[in-house]
């Protein structure tokens, strides 16, 4: 029995929003934000758009996918998703940004949305690794029942939304997206999720969190606050524990899966700052050239930004059947881990 990815797709807003534009808001260069991150631009969702909005349109393209549909006709990608919503057995979508607090879950929207009426549906939260969590989340799902055979996992954030916009030591690192596969049990043994190890440091719990709004610090009747609930970090600390989480994964993956680094065709990281990957790659001795970066576009989008990676990827032709690739995911909570698959 094998976990195949059968299907991938993305969906990044419209609005595109450059260093130079940040620098006419905030006081900023693009020159500091290229050098301390290796960001040139990020896309930015309207006022109306929420979480569920990315995650339907990122499902739709890996569903649509998986029947065999790649034109660009929005119509007649959405029939083609439609049929292969119904073989869907399982939803989940790892998410810090969901349209609705505590319940009803995203997934459960996204259900909705797509049209998946035979599916399960549920949240994760895991942060930027939470994509890593979701896909041996349903890969244990689908693999303990006969009666499930497909899934789908998603990353969706809408970040910006959740940015301190005063504070331009965080603000400039963060995007939407969101990022899809579709999973399917199948017999082929060459091929699949192979690996999975996940971890959690929950000692550094504070140096990524949204203080506000939860039942630690709830809303109170009649309290004015500063400003609303919003992403706070310990750069330093956050950066710390990255570069050792990306080393610590990829040295234990190796170790645990039997393989060698020559026969990695790519490692594909959480894009949360380049230098976190150079560094880590530097510490490892591995060419940052299997590294699949792609953070000068889109920045961080949390658990959306490996999916997203993968699907850009996928379409672009780099990844072949057979190739045996990596992902490494770090971040909040903190959590990390990654994955060893045979595309």
């Amino acid at each position: 029995m094998a976990i195949e990815i059968i299907g991938t797709g993305k969906a990044i807003p419209q609005k595109r929003v450059t260093n130079d534009d940040l620098a006419t808001r905030i006081d900023t260069s693009d020159e500091w934000i290229r050098s301390h991150t290796g960001i040139a631009s990020r896309y930015i969702a309207d006022e109306n758009t929420a979480c569920s909005d990315l995650a339907a349109e990122a499902a739709k393209n890996a569903l649509a996918m998986v029947a065999g549909y790649t034109g660009q006709d929005s119509a007649e990608r959405d029939r083609a998703a439609a049929q292969t919503a119904l073989s869907i057995d399982l939803i989940v979508i790892a998410t810090v940004t969901a349209d609705y607090f505590g319940t009803p879950s995203t997934a459960c929207v996204v259900q909705h949305k797509i049209g998946a009426v035979n599916a399960a549906a549920m949240d994760i939260s895991a942060a930027c690794t939470g994509f890593v969590y979701g896909l041996e989340t349903a890969a244990g799902l689908l693999s303990v029942s006969s009666k499930r055979k497909r899934a789908l996992v998603l990353g969706s954030e809408i970040l910006t939304k959740m940015a301190d916009w005063n504070d331009r030591g965080t603000c400039v690192l963060f995007g939407d997206g969101a990022g899809a596969v579709v999973l399917e049990k199948t017999d082929n043994s060459k091929s699949g999720l192979l690996q999975t190890l996940l971890f959690a440091d929950g000692s550094g719990y504070e140096s990524l969190i949204e203080r506000r709004g939860g039942t630690r610090n709830p809303f109170k009747a009649g309290e004015t606050l500063e400003k609303s609930i919003v992403i706070e970090m310990n750069g330093q600390e956050v950066y710390n524990f990255a570069v050792k989480a990306v080393t610590d994964t990829i040295n234990a993956l190796i170790k645990e899966g039997g393989i060698n680094i020559d026969e990695i065709a790519r490692i594909v990281p959480h894009q949360a700052n380049a230098r976190i990957v150079q560094a880590a790659a530097k510490r490892l001795r591995i060419p940052l050239e299997k590294f699949y970066l792609n953070i000068e576009e889109y920045a961080n989008t949390s658990s959306a930004s490996i999916p997203i990676a993968l699907d850009e990827m996928n379409r672009k032709g780099l990844l072949k059947k057979g190739d045996l690739i990596l992902t490494v995911g770090f971040g909040g909570g903190l959590t990390y881990g990654g994955n060893i698959i045979i595309w």
